[in-house]
């Protein structure tokens, strides 16, 4: 794969990756729409890696308490913030690895890679967003969660595995439906990230580093490394928006996106 259209799917991840508007949803769509070639779901994953890098470094801190609470997890301990943390991001995980293991297993994972999908998904779940977000209090912050929060966020990022759905949006519309602040919403969603992603790219790595296919070994490495940084300067980007915008232009955007996509997949 040339280095443009590496660098054109780097750029598209690590702007839409923070983005409640669906990563996976604009990877997919970019070969439905340019006709270019289909970069497969191992681009689209070391892409995914890039991001999960920016994460990781952006939310440091919160990543290294976490880390440093897994030892006393392991204990079966959970009386420290670190603990915790690992706990419930681990126990949110959970139900979006059962749930990608059954499309996977059925082939829905493939079928569910079409424009009319991904339309639907956009239009849907950006009025579910622009709903929750609109109408729900702002009580909570990311101290308050819990273990039966956790499991209901985690059932909704089962969600994300849809094309169009985004793994973002579709967290935060559950952490804002919970009563989560716009922020601390977000900032729930980006951590859980973290578990999801990684246990996605290391199957597929593994997958690619038993085939001995070099070729993709190195056109993931690039894509990674472009999307980290454009998926740092996007995070930092909405991060501070968050304080002063809702999320109602994103909404607006998935709305049209949506709309023009279902007429394009029915005409």
């Amino acid at each position: 794969m040339d280095f443009f259209h590496l660098l054109i799917l780097a750029l598209i991840q690590g702007i839409t990756e923070f983005l409640p508007i669906s990563s996976s949803g604009h990877l997919i769509l970019l070969p439905a729409l340019t006709g270019s070639e289909d970069q497969g779901q191992f681009i689209d994953v070391a892409v995914h890696i890039g991001t999960l890098g920016a994460v990781i470094l952006y939310f440091w801190t919160d990543v290294k308490t976490g880390l440093f609470g897994l030892p006393r997890l392991l204990q079966g301990k959970i009386d420290t913030p670190g603990s915790k943390l690992a706990f419930l991001l681990i126990i949110a995980t959970i139900p979006a690895i059962l749930f990608g293991l059954v499309l996977s297993v059925t082939g829905l994972d493939d079928m569910f890679r079409s424009m009319k999908v991904i339309g639907w998904t956009m239009l849907i779940f950006g009025i579910v967003l622009w709903w929750m977000d609109t109408k729900s209090p702002e009580t909570k912050t990311e101290g308050d969660w819990t273990k039966r929060e956790a499991i209901i966020l985690g059932l909704w990022q089962c969600l994300a595995l849809i094309p169009g759905t985004s793994r973002s949006g579709i967290t935060i519309t559950g952490a804002r439906a919970l009563g989560y602040t716009r922020a601390d919403g977000a900032k729930i969603a980006m951590l859980m990230s973290i578990p999801i992603i990684l246990a996605s790219g290391v199957l597929l790595v593994l997958e690619v580093i038993g085939e001995a296919d070099t070729a993709a070994m190195r056109d993931g490495a690039i894509a990674a490394g472009l999307s980290f940084v454009s998926a740092f300067a996007a995070l930092i980007l909405m991060m501070r928006l968050l304080k002063s915008i809702s999320f109602t232009p994103y909404v607006i955007y998935r709305v049209v996106l949506g709309a023009i996509l279902l007429w394009i997949a029915y005409t």
